[in-house]
């Protein structure tokens, strides 16, 4: 029982935390996703210590593993969108796949300085 409660808890945390970050991108106008904008504050309350990650764990968990089902509507969008696809399929594939590439090399480009930066501490 204890165990269901704490799992819920985690969950609302985490619905909260999602709600205040698309209260602060709307209010703020900040041009980035509010999931975005919530997940770089978790990843900051995370770091510092200001929720442990033990306290977020099995419910953060649990939506990792239901991770599919979220993606079900993203599916009934693109059939709704045929016509689209069928038509400008092949650029839209173009510009996934490039911004896809560009990110890995940004991310591959980064990663090698920053653990050559941390090599030439030690």
């Amino acid at each position: 029982m204890k165990k269901s409660i704490l799992f819920f808890i985690q969950i609302a945390c985490l619905t909260a935390l999602y709600q205040l970050s698309v209260w602060t991108v709307s209010t703020l106008n900040i041009p980035i996703p509010a999931s975005v904008f919530g997940m770089i504050i978790l990843l900051l309350l995370l770091l510092t210590g200001i929720i442990p990650d033990r306290f977020i764990g099995s419910g953060a968990a649990f939506l990792n593993k239901h991770l599919a089902f979220f993606f079900i509507p993203i599916a009934v969008g693109l059939m709704a969108y045929g016509d689209l696809i069928r038509s400008d399929g092949l650029a839209l594939f173009l510009m996934i796949a490039g911004s896809s590439i560009i990110g890995l090399l940004i991310t591959a480009g980064l990663s090698t300085i920053l653990s050559s930066k941390r090599r030439s501490k030690q």
